[in-house]
């Protein structure tokens, strides 16, 4: 029962109140970190619509917030869960984002995000247009950080030369431009996004990568290294098992699998959902529970590695590319735009930055004889 439906507005904020004085968060203050309500019923909204209501609200102006990575900062490190009761707890969005989604078809997510506008993420991406997490370490900016975590995969994945590599969710094409040109491989990269398979095309023209519009439960062919960067999100806790068993049937005997996802550190069956509905369509988080059990007499996990801190730098280099460059998207998109996804950026950082979500990459293999030496950074 949503009990929050029976009760008063005042009530409603009384309980709020309550669970800032835990944040040091005040309506009011000056304070980076502070909010500031401009409508009456901002709380009452909040609390019986969850997460859709605190980014409804935020889109539709009834609240602000200088600095909203800080703000859900402060809330998810606050500890609240042992300083209020369980029954308060049912409906604190401020805590973790979690709701039910309905299940969408693949393709809806290439629509409505990827397929946005390539001039968006141009201005916000590294100039190699890597829409995943970097690989800060030695890194002082965006570009370097995203150079890392290619050549940190392709390291990983010990590629050699006329090696097949199949791309799952190839993006604009930076990791199969990057393996190609360093390490002579040969790529087939799939996406289910229009936009990013011609842009693809051509930033990967002239060397040996074939781009294809595709699902990934249409590939049938074999491959010397399969590798996934930032795709797993979109594949939905009904289909992991299937996911992981046409990757097996797609790699070789000898071959390595590069897993990159961003993980929950609980077990869900659902998205949060006002990502699911003004960002990523039928997105999901896995837990490691989810990727060992859809791994499980298929696969040998071989290397583990988390670098989920390095997805709030990420984040915020996205976010300030994005403010530095609204002055030319503003002509293409209007202000309810600019509040979505200037949540969506700073929101999500402050969740990585409180350490509730991560970032994995994770290597599988069908096992190696004398076993896999893992590399972290050689270069």
């Amino acid at each position: 029962m949503n009990y929050w439906l029976f009760m008063s507005g005042k009530t409603i904020t009384k309980y709020a109140e309550r669970i800032l004085e835990f944040t040091g968060i005040n309506v009011g203050g000056n304070q980076p970190w502070d909010i500031q309500i401009h409508h009456p019923d901002f709380f009452t909204r909040v609390f019986r619509h969850g997460s859709l209501g605190l980014g409804e609200t935020y889109t539709e102006q009834w609240w602000d917030c200088q600095r909203l990575d800080l703000f859900f900062e402060r809330v998810l490190k606050a500890n609240i869960r042992g300083k209020i009761n369980k029954w308060f707890l049912l409906k604190l969005i401020f805590l973790k984002f979690i709701n039910i989604q309905t299940k969408r078809k693949s393709l809806e997510v290439g629509a409505k995000h990827y397929d946005l506008s390539n001039q968006l993420f141009s201005l916000m991406l590294d100039k190699r247009m890597n829409y995943t997490c970097g690989y800060w370490k030695n890194a002082n900016d965006l570009d370097q950080a995203q150079l890392n975590k290619l050549e940190l995969s392709c390291q990983k994945l010990k590629l050699e030369p006329n090696m097949r590599v199949l791309d799952i969710g190839c993006g604009f094409g930076a990791f199969a431009k990057h393996a190609a040109e360093n390490y002579g491989v040969k790529v087939v990269g799939i996406t289910i996004s229009k936009e990013q398979y011609e842009y693809a095309k051509v930033n990967c023209q002239h060397l040996p990568i074939e781009i294809r519009m595709q699902d990934y439960r249409d590939v049938n062919e074999k491959f010397d290294r399969v590798v996934s960067l930032g795709m797993f999100e979109h594949v939905g806790h009904l289909n992991y098992r299937t996911y992981m068993k046409k990757v097996y049937e797609c790699l070789s005997d000898e071959g390595l699998f590069l897993l990159h996802t961003i993980g929950n550190n609980i077990t869900t069956t659902a998205g949060d959902a006002w990502i699911t509905k003004y960002i990523f369509a039928n997105g999901m988080l896995p837990s490691v529970t989810q990727i060992g059990k859809a791994s499980e007499r298929l696969f040998i996990m071989e290397d583990w590695h988390n670098f989920g801190a390095d997805y709030d730098k990420t984040l915020m280099a996205w976010h300030n590319n994005f403010q530095q460059n609204w002055g030319q998207l503003k002509e293409a998109f209007d202000e309810r735009f600019y509040r979505i996804w200037n949540y969506y950026l700073l929101s999500c950082a402050g969740i990585f930055r409180a350490r509730r979500t991560q970032l994995w990459q994770i290597i599988f293999s069908k096992g190696i004889e004398g076993g896999y030496q893992t590399p972290r950074f050689n270069f």
